[in-house]
């Protein structure tokens, strides 16, 4: 009997030891392949159980949560989901988090182990903090101004702080409501569905991530390069750029839309937006000159972030003489996000030094404590002081007496630099119209705003251009954050 208890005991120690091995292979040497498998939804559910934290503008929250009594217990709500889309992006139970939603996720979700109160905390236990908060740098009146400017027009409007980078407004429209995608059941996927396959693309954020081809707002650049260079050493002085202009090493000639080019100064081929003058500057001033100063703007980084990325604007290196004239002008490959467009402006407006723009002020806690801070942002020269001075000139000019009239502001100083940029099979699309510019109340020591807009789409190509369809959205831009 004793030894028929014996072996009983041994082989209960045998499953015992079994149960401990596979217990400690569980839970150590396969705990990665399991917390990845599509079939466990702990993580999901625990994700789910807590309302997720706020993203601020001016210390409003614009998003917010709902307890839908569900098994994925709180869906994600937004308050103005079509104008701060651009900025929040989505939160999905379904189609996972894009924009502030995506890169702030582990704070917002409280999933950070910056949250926790000690050290490996909620390793031991197997608790998850509450949601942080992110604090925007958007200006709701500069955004609010920016989106009803655009109303039904396809485009996009930038607006950044010279000074510091922070940045004021990001719109694109045509928009959406990122509430729509929140859940996971029918309605969301309807609505998912129904966005991909617009062929407006409500979900594309045009102000970071569609790039376009400047026209003739990137001659801001073309003047900075040949004027730090001393190609032009006075403004005022007649060019000799003859009208129409060959292109080098071709039968093609490039013409201007408005009359008195031939032999303009650079004063005014600047106010009157004269391509054939800029276009041969460019190429007086050189491949490698110009290179240099459109990377000074920013131009061919890839490595943007604000902190989502933002797509990479170009400036071809490898062109010949015929193309840098058609890239001067903004044409060709150059291409740019209304983004860095607005960086353009605010470099002039900076005395020639560019701020790195940036979207959160700060990240705290759910009780308000600072958890980050955006601090001081790099800062990369773009042209010289002199040559900022003179440009802040020029750009005055066209808003005082060439084609920006309709950006000028009662009581403020504004500078400004329209384009028409052609694209298209043959330019045969309708122009993107541009207006770039930047502004200061008149007691103020330095501009407060630097502007980018960009229209797409007209009822017809007459009816588009930069001065009179997006100065105006420009102007009541800077209106808002002037006030």
């Amino acid at each position: 009997m004793t030894r028929h208890i014996r072996h009983a005991a041994l082989f209960c120690a045998l499953l015992l030891a079994a149960l401990l091995v596979n217990a400690a292979r569980v839970q150590v040497l396969r705990a990665d392949a399991y917390d990845a498998s599509p079939a466990n939804r702990r993580d999901v559910i625990a994700r789910y159980q807590q309302p997720r934290g706020d993203i601020l503008v001016a210390g409003r929250p614009v998003t917010g949560s709902r307890d839908t009594g569900e098994h994925l217990r709180y869906e994600r709500t937004y308050l103005d989901g079509p104008l701060y889309a651009p900025v929040t992006g989505f939160s999905s139970q379904e189609y996972g988090t894009s924009l502030l939603e995506h890169t702030e996720d582990g704070l917002l979700s409280g999933a950070d182990p910056v949250l926790a109160p000690l050290p490996l905390w909620n390793e031991f236990t197997r608790s998850r903090n509450a949601g942080g908060k992110v604090v925007t740098t958007i200006d709701p009146a500069a955004q609010r101004a920016a989106y009803e400017g655009l109303r039904s027009r396809k485009g996009a409007v930038a607006a950044v702080e010279p000074s510091t980078g922070r940045i004021l407004a990001l719109v694109s429209v045509p928009s959406y409501d990122p509430e729509l995608l929140s859940g996971n059941g029918k309605t969301a996927r309807d609505a998912w569905a129904r966005l991909n396959a617009d062929p407006d693309r409500p979900m594309l954020n045009r102000a970071v991530r569609r790039t376009y081809p400047p026209g003739s707002t990137f001659k801001v650049v073309t003047a900075a390069a040949a004027l730090d260079a001393g190609v032009v050493t006075d403004l005022d002085k007649p060019t000799g750029s003859p009208d129409p202009y060959t292109l080098p090493g071709t039968t093609t000639r490039l013409t201007n839309g408005s009359r008195g080019c031939a032999d303009a100064s650079v004063r005014e081929a600047f106010v009157r937006s004269c391509n054939t003058v800029f276009a041969e500057l460019g190429v007086t001033t050189g491949v490698a000159r110009m290179r240099t100063t459109a990377h000074g703007f920013g131009f061919n980084d890839g490595d943007l972030r604000i902190p989502f990325p933002v797509a990479r604007s170009t400036f071809d290196t490898t062109v010949d003489r015929a193309q840098l004239a058609l890239s001067s002008i903004g044409q060709y490959n150059t291409r740019a996000t209304p983004l860095q467009m607005a960086a353009v402006a605010a470099a002039v407006a900076n005395g020639g030094q560019v701020r790195e723009p940036y979207l959160v002020e700060r990240t705290t806690r759910a009780g308000g404590g600072t958890v980050s801070t955006a601090g001081a942002r790099p800062i990369r020269r773009a042209m010289h002081p002199a040559t900022a001075t003179r440009l802040r000139e020029l750009m005055r000019g066209v808003v005082e007496d060439g084609t920006g009239r309709k950006a000028a502001i009662p009581g403020a100083v504004v500078g400004g630099k329209t384009g028409t940029a052609q694209h298209g099979l043959g330019n045969s699309g309708t122009p993107y119209a541009w207006f770039i510019s930047w502004a200061q109340r008149e007691e103020d020591m330095e501009p407060k705003v630097a502007v980018a807009v960009v229209v797409e789409d007209a009822a017809n190509r007459r009816e588009i251009s930069g001065g009179g369809t997006a100065a105006p959205i420009a102007r009541a831009v800077m209106e808002a954050v002037l006030k």
